[in-house]
């Protein structure tokens, strides 16, 4: 609503009334210079015909302002002071407040409704205010998309997302990118391909196989020749070599494309960002030195961005523009087949490697040797493993388009696969 007394002064507005009430300007063209509607402009002629001589439109408050009780002004002040502590603590990753979060804080820790304004106005008369740094340009390739499944954005992120625990973890996700809906998100203490794998079954048996995989150039996606060869080999060219993640792209059927910046990623590094930041707070405040307990603290804070969030590119919770996207058969998802020999998940979504079987019917890994039921010597037999859990694999071994063995292996004894 226009304020006129911020806009106008007495004057000005006297004299487009008197105008009006002597039929030299039609209503319509004061009103579309004042801002006003029809309502608002008959009763300020009403107000002027009481009392010409009097007649203002300066505002005056005739009620105190509405003022917030003691205890949420003392929370308020409270948790700045946290992020106060947090900020100028140079071993925690944030460097400016979040408003935001103290708001939502607020509400959830204390059943205290307050406004984002009224957190602003207490932090900068308390000195809990830095001025933002500029925006950079922003980044003028990003990837348009008209249907869910269309792209995956997929990546990690090592990060201090735990002070207390003193060690950085890596947080796997991966997010459609028509919606912003995060399909999965896991924080591990380790990266490698078997996670990156895992993340690929669980989100294909549960929402189909998508159309494309957007990733960065890391090893675990990509073969670069000259950068992932111990020595360079002049016939292995880059993409030649296909990593076991991008092998079981391709008994998916699924597409990959690879980002040539991680300004080019901006749709997944802004949750990333956003996750960072909220899950770094939770875990200062609630002292997390375990895994397990910052897990949980992701798995809150992804429901919210999933389900309560409103993005601020598409102005739509995550959640509801994926079902909308469902309901409008938008979708590239299609239903997840296992891919003919192959008889089992376990023989599409595992680690693979190729051994030679030898006269006496076995295979060697690593000083392991595998006596092979149903093996023909001299030919080549595909193990492919499957990890059961951190201590057992099932390895299944196919030869000539043909499961002709199943069998339990201790990871330990696995050492060729990195898992």
């Amino acid at each position: 609503m226009v304020q006129l007394h911020k806009e106008f002064t007495d004057s000005q507005v006297k004299e487009l009334i008197e105008r009006y009430l002597k039929n030299e300007i039609e209503r319509k063209y004061i009103q579309q210079v004042l801002g006003i509607g029809k309502t608002r402009f008959f009763a300020l002629i009403k107000e002027y015909r009481k009392d010409p001589n009097n007649f203002s439109i300066q505002y005056t408050r005739n009620t105190k302002t509405r003022k917030i009780s003691e205890s949420i002004e003392y929370n308020i002040i409270k948790e700045l002071r946290i992020e106060k502590d947090m900020i100028e603590n140079i071993e925690i990753p944030l460097r400016y407040y979040n408003y935001s979060y103290v708001k939502d804080l607020l509400e959830t820790k204390y059943n205290q409704k307050v406004s984002l304004p009224t957190i602003i106005d207490r932090a900068k008369k308390n000195e809990f205010y830095l001025k933002k740094k500029p925006k950079r340009d922003p980044h003028d390739r990003e990837v348009l998309t008209n249907y869910i499944g269309e792209i995956i954005q997929h990546d990690s992120s090592h990060h201090l997302f735990s002070p207390p625990a003193k060690e950085k973890w890596y947080l796997i996700t991966s997010l459609d990118d028509f919606s912003r809906f995060i399909l999965y998100a896991t924080l591990l203490k380790k990266e490698t391909s078997w996670a990156h794998i895992l993340a690929l079954q669980t989100v294909i048996l549960k929402y189909g196989s998508p159309f494309l995989y957007y990733v960065d150039s890391h090893s675990i996606f990509r073969f670069v020749q000259g950068r992932d060869s111990l020595w360079r080999k002049h016939y292995t060219l880059t993409d030649e070599a296909d990593p076991q993640w991008k092998q079981v792209m391709g008994d998916c059927n699924i597409k990959v494309t690879y980002a040539l910046s991680p300004q080019a990623k901006g749709k997944i590094e802004r949750p990333y960002s956003w996750l960072q930041d909220r899950v770094i707070r939770t875990c200062v405040r609630d002292n997390v030195t375990d895994i397990k307990q910052a897990q949980r603290v992701l798995n809150y804070e992804i429901q919210r961005y999933n389900y309560k969030q409103v993005h601020s590119t598409t102005q739509e919770v995550p959640y509801f523009r994926f079902q909308r996207a469902l309901e409008e058969k938008r979708s590239l998802f299609r239903e997840f087949r296992v891919k003919p020999p192959f008889q089992s998940v376990k023989d599409i979504f595992c680690l693979r490697v190729n051994r030679i079987i030898d006269p006496y019917r076995r295979i060697s890994i690593n000083n392991l040797q595998l006596k092979v039921n149903n093996a023909t010597p001299r030919k080549i037999v595909t193990l492919r493993i499957y990890p059961l859990s951190n201590d057992i694999s099932e390895v299944r071994f196919w030869c000539d388009d043909n499961l002709i063995d199943v069998q339990r292996v201790k990871n330990i004894d696995l050492k060729v696969v990195h898992f």
